[in-house]
């Protein structure tokens, strides 16, 4: 039986937590995607830049200034000119993670290539089943809907059956209409 990895044993779980959505895709970061395969951002990246034809740009995407500001900001990461990144990040797909595994011939960006595969067809899954569930609530809703309806005319005919109109009463004394 094969011995796990650290790589395989973060657990797809733990690696759903580094994709992001940017641009309507599903990526993960480079400094992310470096952490797992435990080399440093700029060995990936060389890595990447030495195969450029392998990375075309629905695989491997660099983030604008907008989104790149956007992230720093959700992330907390330290300001322009006091350490940290001076370069917006890359952002890879899942074809792009796929085709990493073939530039890093390692036994570990193989094992995490696995599992980043797994968190990539969890969340596929995920996406579909609340497809589903949100569809079965809008009919829910739409049966609900009526049934408010139906309720709120009967709650109505309760109430004026419980407070019916004051009859009318005749004046005292003869009258000649006999109607009233």
């Amino acid at each position: 039986m094969p011995v796990p990895t650290p790589a395989t044993a973060l657990g797809a779980e733990r690696i759903g937590q580094f994709i992001l959505v940017i641009r309507r895709q599903r990526v993960l970061l480079d400094e992310d995607l470096a952490r797992l395969y435990g080399v440093e951002t700029r060995a990936l990246l060389q890595a990447v830049k030495r195969n450029p034809g392998r990375f075309p740009s629905d695989f491997m995407f660099e983030l604008s200034a907008a989104e790149w500001a956007a992230l720093r900001s959700q992330s907390v990461t330290s300001k322009f000119g006091r350490g940290g990144r001076r370069y917006a990040p890359f952002a890879f797909t899942e074809q792009g993670v796929a085709m990493l595994s073939s530039v890093l011939n390692s036994d570990r960006a193989i094992a995490v290539n696995i599992e980043i595969m797994r968190s990539f067809v969890r969340i596929r899954r995920l996406l579909e089943a609340n497809k589903s569930l949100a569809r079965k609530f809008e009919r829910l809703e739409r049966k609900l809907e009526s049934h408010d309806q139906a309720i709120f005319g009967i709650l109505a005919a309760i109430r004026d059956l419980m407070n019916p109109p004051a009859p009318r009463r005749r004046g005292i004394g003869f009258t000649a209409n006999l109607r009233e």
